[in-house]
């Protein structure tokens, strides 16, 4: 009982009244949240990807597709290990993996996209600070001097105040909820940013990858165009001798000419094609790149992304850093929803201070020195010709928003990853045919030239084989090209490369 009557003693009362605020703050900061409740939308997208019903898989892929609503599982045990696969597992190039950590370390959009998630979540650090009171202490002296004409004594007078104080400036008591969303707005803003990160790096990988299998494809170009080069000038040299012996006339030995500086066309024209492949791999890596570093062909097995069965369940990619950040956003649109709605209710803040003051510093914390003040503040908003309803519309606007650009980001990741898909299979078909073709002109060449060496055919024979094997040739280099970027395109599209 003493000790309660203690409490309630004058000299007591600052004590009571901090711990008064602090409890009613506690108290009333949970009270009412006014942001809706935030529920994943469904995604406007099949449930499984579309089978391609290839000739070489078709009549296996139809059968899993009729029987995916049994085997769904089937299809789920691979597929996220080629989503979850990271990039130094799937990319079997020594050379390759060394330029992605390279790229890793140097490109200067990754330091950005970094830099960003240090600034997002100071920025939520900040934010969230708000949710509790913030207690400065202070000190200080007040010195004044009143002439003899005003003091009343005839006497000018000179006095001193000391003070020590400590206390809570302006602190919100959040009865509905609005610095919580503001909280909220911002942390789901700092997600998004981490995830726009992992998103940057999944994309840098994969362009990297794609710069160095164009930089292998344009050396293969090159080395062709140089062997056909090599290769037109020896029979130049051989038809203009059978000219001057009078065994070919004028207009063979012009088409042989034709065909060499074609081919020198393409030796000029691929091997600045060589140097800008190498400059746009340098400006991703953000270093020079070395020698040692440079493709010499185009590998047939870059990857080690593993079959993907049929009936793809489409919710895998929704592990995708950029779709997980625009849900990020999506749900920061959400809190601030909540944010408006409360500007539209009272507000409440409070001031308080207790500390001691004298007016000599040997006496300012001598006993009866104490002092106190506590100042409440509410806010009602009677009269603002529509603002406060106008944000929070705004903001209902803002999340409808980016509900759309969530749903719209959902979609465009199933296009890629069913393209990739199609094209997966079509691509493999086509190498397997262009290889037939290459194989057939090339034996037409062959035999051209022997008919023309005996007098049968005119160069002119020779000349269209020529560039039926060469146009043959180039056409497999670019459907190799496509086949290996088609393998990092669909392991970008199912979100990975943002681990290893």
């Amino acid at each position: 009982m003493k000790k309660v009557i203690d409490m309630l003693r004058p000299h007591s009362f600052p004590k009571l009244l901090s711990l008064g605020s602090l409890t009613l703050a506690l108290v009333l900061s949970g009270c009412v949240n006014l942001a809706p409740r935030y529920e994943r939308p469904d995604a406007p997208v099949p449930g499984t990807f579309p089978v391609t019903g290839g000739s070489s898989s078709g009549g296996k892929a139809s059968n899993d597709a009729r029987d995916h609503s049994q085997h769904q599982g089937d299809g789920a045990v691979n597929a996220p290990a080629a989503a979850e696969l990271p990039w130094s597992d799937f990319f079997t190039d020594a050379k390759l993996r060394q330029l992605v950590e390279r790229a890793l370390q140097n490109n200067r959009d990754l330091r950005v996209a970094v830099q960003s998630i240090t600034q997002a979540r100071a920025q939520y650090r900040i934010q969230d600070a708000a949710t509790l009171p913030t207690l400065n202490a202070s000190g200080g002296m007040t010195a004044s001097r009143t002439p003899a004409s005003l003091s009343g004594t005839g006497q000018a007078v000179t006095g001193r105040q000391y003070s020590a104080t400590v206390g809570v400036s302006a602190y919100e008591l959040d009865l509905f909820g609005r610095v919580r969303n503001l909280s909220a707005q911002a942390l789901e803003q700092y997600l998004a940013t981490e995830e726009a990160r992992r998103s940057t790096q999944m994309s840098l990988v994969a362009e990297v990858a794609t710069a160095y299998l164009t930089w292998a494809a344009d050396l293969e170009r090159l080395s062709l165009a140089r062997q056909t080069l090599r290769s037109q000038s020896d029979t130049l040299a051989l038809t203009q001798r059978r000219f001057e012996l009078g065994d070919v006339s004028a207009l063979s030995l012009k088409q042989v000419q034709t065909s060499v500086e074609s081919a020198r066309v393409d030796v000029a024209r691929y091997t600045g094609q060589v140097a800008q492949d190498r400059n746009a791999l340098v400006l991703l890596v953000g270093a020079d790149v070395p020698d040692d570093l440079a493709p010499q062909t185009l590998s047939d097995s870059l990857n080690a992304l593993p079959e993907l069965p049929a009936g793809l369940p489409s919710d895998l990619m929704l592990r995708r850093p950029d779709l997980l950040e625009s849900e990020h956003q999506l749900k920061a649109a959400t809190a601030n929803i909540g944010a408006a709605r409360a500007a539209m209710y009272p507000r409440i803040s409070l001031t308080g201070t207790a500390g001691s003051g004298s007016d000599a510093l040997s006496g300012l914390f001598k006993g009866g020195s104490g002092a106190w003040t506590f100042s409440p503040q509410i806010s009602l908003p009677i009269f603002d010709s529509g603002a406060n309803r106008a944000g929070v519309d705004s903001a209902v606007a803002a999340r409808d928003i980016a509900l759309a650009q969530y749903e719209k980001a959902i979609q465009t990741a199933f296009r890629e990853v069913a393209d990739a898909l199609v094209q997966r299979e079509s691509l493999a078909e086509q190498v397997n045919a262009q290889q037939a073709l290459v194989a057939a002109s090339g034996d037409a060449l062959t035999l051209s030239d022997a008919r023309f060496a005996r007098g049968v055919d005119s160069y002119l024979d020779v000349l269209d084989a020529q560039r039926t094997w060469y146009s043959a040739q180039q056409s497999l280099i670019s459907l190799r090209l496509s086949r290996l970027t088609n393998g990092v395109t669909l392991y970008k599209a199912l979100g990975g490369g943002w681990k290893g």
